[in-house]
């Protein structure tokens, strides 16, 4: 990559979406990029809007700012659509996934003209049936990097299972279930 690679997350508080983008700075970190994965805080409570960041490169990054134009913009949770300006500064050659059971059809009417190319997947589906709770940020976080082509699948997936054996090392019947969202969703983003 040429340029540093720039994403926004939008969730609600309690979705994941900053833990998300921690993640992804972890394991992008691991596979020898440079990287910051950073939330936008205000009066945050379960449910309220919020904002997270990640920058990825492969020379030293120098910016410190928010992410005012990002490359792609990752949607944790629709009814965002609704009272959120997600697509705001996105670049039209970059994507935007969004978290819906809804088509891209019927996606795009709500993203207030943006021309660039957009995605869905189903995470709630995902994460229900994989890890019997509404935990969207595992399959929203291997949807962005499926989208964007950050690092192979391969390396993604084997960082993330080094990750989750830290992460849950005291409750290990969570990462075989994280895992199988993970690689669903690979094969699910549409």
């Amino acid at each position: 990559m040429s340029k540093a690679i720039e994403i926004r997350w939008h969730g609600r508080g309690g979705q994941g979406a900053k833990t998300a983008a921690l993640l992804l700075a972890d394991v992008a970190f691991n596979t020898g990029m440079y990287v910051q994965g950073f939330p936008e805080y205000g009066p945050e409570r379960m449910g309220a809007p919020i904002t997270a960041y990640n920058r990825l490169s492969d020379t030293e990054i120098r910016n410190h700012s928010n992410i005012y134009n990002p490359d792609y913009v990752v949607v944790v949770d629709e009814t965002l659509l609704h009272s959120v300006d997600v697509t705001s500064g996105l670049n039209k050659d970059g994507a935007i996934v969004i978290n819906t059971p809804k088509s891209k059809e019927e996606i795009i009417p709500m993203l207030k003209g943006y021309e660039g190319e957009v995605y869905t997947i189903d995470a709630r589906k995902i994460s229900m049936e994989t890890l019997g709770k509404y935990f969207p940020n595992s399959p929203m976080l291997a949807a962005i990097v499926k989208v964007s082509g950050i690092m192979t699948q391969q390396d993604f997936l084997e960082q993330m299972r080094g990750s989750y054996n830290h992460k849950f090392a005291k409750k290990p019947e969570v990462i075989d279930g994280n895992m199988k969202a993970l690689e669903r969703a690979f094969q699910e983003v549409k």
